[in-house]
């Protein structure tokens, strides 16, 4: 749509497979079409299952994904007898009993700063495993179970995988202090299952001087 080379960074390199809703993408541009009209005209041409949603105005160097200061993730579950057809492309679905309190205490384990070696796969391109998370918790509204986190980045597989241990802690075929074991390192083996991508959704991107409402002048997501 530039009629120029055009060559992106983006925020989150998610699993594939994986939503996003708050994904953050930059690029350097020679042109005089304002932002507003960047983003009309690209999500024109794009497939109907993407639309860029806004465009801003950076400062000299900005990278989408070198100057994140954290990223925040949603993994949506149907917990139910029965099953939701309409939102299996959302959400996993679980028809086991679930224990919300033991949801709790896990989610409430992950928050701080920890080597989440065991909740990646074995044979990674990752070198450190330790991750600081500022936000970890569980909510329920009905048949839906949503668990949220932020960090100042993710391991590849990482939500996935905590969130699979976490559930078996919550039907009972894990304890809370084996899960918390975890956390201080571990195999990859002794942890819980990746869960399926489709559960998982990008909701946000954290910057200190990127304001995508008015540019690059204010704090914002």
């Amino acid at each position: 749509m530039l009629r120029q080379p055009v060559k992106i960074s983006v925020a989150g390199r998610t699993d594939a497979g994986v939503h996003a809703s708050g994904q953050v993408v930059s690029f350097e541009a020679e042109t005089a079409l304002e932002p507003s009209s960047i983003a009309y005209r690209t999500t024109a041409v794009l497939p109907e299952d993407l639309a860029l949603r806004r465009c801003a105005a950076a400062n000299g160097g900005f990278d989408a994904r070198r100057d994140a200061r954290s990223r925040s993730y949603e993994y949506r579950i149907v917990n139910d007898p029965v099953r939701a057809p309409l939102r299996r492309r959302r959400a996993l679905y679980v028809s086991r009993d679930l224990d919300l309190g033991l949801l709790h205490d896990a989610a409430e384990l992950v928050s701080g700063t920890h080597d989440f070696k065991a909740f990646t796969p074995a044979k990674s391109y990752h070198v450190r495993f330790e991750r600081i998370v500022t936000e970890s918790f569980w909510e329920r509204s009905g048949d839906l179970l949503v668990y949220r986190v932020t960090a100042d980045s993710f391991l590849y597989g990482m939500v996935r995988t905590l969130v699979g241990t976490m559930l078996e802690v919550a039907d009972g075929r894990r304890g809370v202090a084996s899960f918390e074991r975890l956390l201080s390192g571990g195999e990859r083996g002794d942890a819980g299952p990746a869960l399926a991508s489709w559960g998982l959704t990008l909701v946000g991107v954290e910057y200190e001087n990127l304001d995508f409402e008015g540019g690059a002048n204010g704090a914002g997501r």
